[in-house]
């Protein structure tokens, strides 16, 4: 058996590396970076009276079991009037990655990591990604924090934004705290080492649902991604499942949201210029409307995140099981998101999704580029500096990091369809119960349900439509190119 699983891990270790260089992304460091990072060392605690000394406040990270580059740190703290003020600090990744140094321009090739089945491939070295850049337990780092005031209502009452020393008390995991928050898991043994811990993340918990609950209230969208992982079970596949959202990634991500606009707002109070996140309004409105009436719920003919909202708390209510699929099919209808410039004066078209209007990506600059460039716009403005780019820069970096981001998906996406081809290649033949997920002139593509896997449809498409739910047989696989060919079952 180790052999095969061995063999499978290089298999697909080859195909991401190649797919990588099709896709114009460069899956190994040059030369000149790795020298770049010799020179590289520890960044000394400044003294500079600008930079905050936080480094007594129970800060913790919450990201993933395998996670080594930590970006960000949360703590809470309640104020005498009721309100609380969350503080999140976000690693400085620029204080060690200069502009136009070797480093930076291969981050700026790649714009994000990629994460295949196979293997990762950093953004930026991992000397810096998961040490000195990383917001590691029991360690002192520089950090740009973002601090807000929320109200009992969930709105942000105030904000600001600087530099800070800050040290991470607790290394925490999504799953396990998710359970606890829950209540359906024991407490972390992470949390109960550090004294007050546990209060003030029952009271982060608190806030974040809170910042939920309004973002909903104002049409934010209550999707399930549906992202595909693999399950191994001795280190060999078993099976392909949807990736499922908990109530401690519904923190973090509800408190980056939060963090997200504040840096974008922060920018626009001083007239400069940012890169927005932008998901605009969906061109397939109709055929959601489609979706809803045939759930029995009517949508308004124009596009509406709030009435859209509504049909899905109601349909998730009404049908928990098979929500993921109905959610699937509305994500692929939104259609994907893009990094626009808003320059001073112009306004962005903001987040349909997430029903926000002033959205930048700030709080995982170890990952993604465009956070590193929003860092140093924050920077260039909190000390009166020139702005490290002109709107012409920005212009071209929105567009690339579109660009490469989705090149990225794509790799991620064909890496994973080559290890379901692995698992599927002995089934040929066989029916399976599946969901249209995209229908284009292009291709009309099925996700079966069980194992969780896409493919292509490549006989009795016509006249289906995403959402629809069909029986389908599998036709072809092709492990290299990460084909999986379904044909309509009769």
């Amino acid at each position: 058996m180790a052999n095969t699983i061995d063999r499978q891990s290089a298999i697909l270790q080859d195909i991401a590396h190649r797919v990588m260089l099709e896709r114009g992304l460069a899956p190994d460091f040059p030369p000149q970076v790795l020298k770049e990072l010799d020179t590289i060392r520890t960044p000394a605690i400044k003294t500079d009276p600008s930079v905050r000394d936080l480094r007594n406040l129970i800060w913790c990270s919450i990201d993933n079991d395998s996670s080594r580059d930590l970006d960000q740190l949360t703590y809470a703290d309640k104020m005498p009037d009721g309100n609380v003020k969350i503080f999140i600090a976000i690693a400085d990744v620029d204080a060690l990655v200069k502009k136009q140094s070797a480093i930076d321009l291969h981050a700026q090739h790649n714009t994000t990591s990629v994460y295949t089945v196979a293997e990762i491939f950093p953004m930026l070295p991992e000397k810096l990604s998961t040490d000195l850049s990383s917001l590691n337990p029991d360690v002192e780092r520089c950090s740009i924090v973002i601090e807000m005031t929320i109200q009992g209502n969930g709105t942000i009452g105030s904000s600001d934004i600087y530099r800070a020393l800050v040290r991470n008390y607790a290394k925490l995991a999504y799953n396990s705290v998710a359970t606890w928050l829950e209540g359906t898991g024991p407490m972390p043994v992470g949390i109960g080492n550090v004294k007050g811990l546990e209060e003030n993340l029952r009271l982060q918990d608190n806030v974040a649902q809170k910042l939920k609950a309004l973002r909903q209230e104002l049409g934010a969208l209550d999707l399930e991604t549906g992202e595909i992982r693999p399950r191994y079970e001795n280190g060999k596949f078993n099976d392909m499942e949807p990736e499922k959202s908990n109530r401690a990634k519904d923190l973090i991500e509800d408190f980056m949201v939060a963090a997200n606009g504040c840096s974008a707002r922060f920018l626009a109070s001083r007239k400069l210029p940012s890169i927005r996140r932008v998901v605009r309004t969906p061109k397939r409105w109709e055929r959601i409307v489609d979706l809803a009436a045939e759930k029995g719920c009517s949508l308004p003919a124009e596009p509406d995140s709030k009435a859209l909202e509504k049909f899905l708390i109601a349909a998730k209510s009404a049908d928990p099981l098979r929500f993921p699929d109905l959610s699937l099919s509305i994500i692929k209808l939104l259609g994907p998101g893009e990094y626009v410039v808003e320059i001073p004066g112009t306004a962005a078209e903001g987040h349909f999704a997430l029903a926000v209007k002033d959205y930048t990506h700030t709080t995982a600059p170890n990952r993604r580029y465009p956070d590193i460039i929003t860092h140093r716009l924050l920077k260039a403005a909190l000390c009166g500096a020139a702005m490290p780019y002109t709107n012409e820069e920005l212009d071209y970096l929105a567009k690339r990091c579109t660009d490469k981001e989705n090149a990225a998906k794509k790799v991620e996406r064909q890496v994973a369809k080559s290890a379901a081809a692995i698992f599927l290649e002995k089934r040929i033949g066989e029916r399976f119960d599946g969901i249209v997920t995209g229908a284009a002139d292009k291709g009309t593509w099925v996700r079966i349900l069980h194992p969780a896997v896409e493919g292509r449809l490549i006989s009795g498409a016509q006249g289906v439509d995403v959402g629809q739910r069909i029986s389908v047989q599998l036709a072809f696989t092709d492990v290299q190119r990460g084909y999986i060919d379904f044909k309509r079952a009769t």
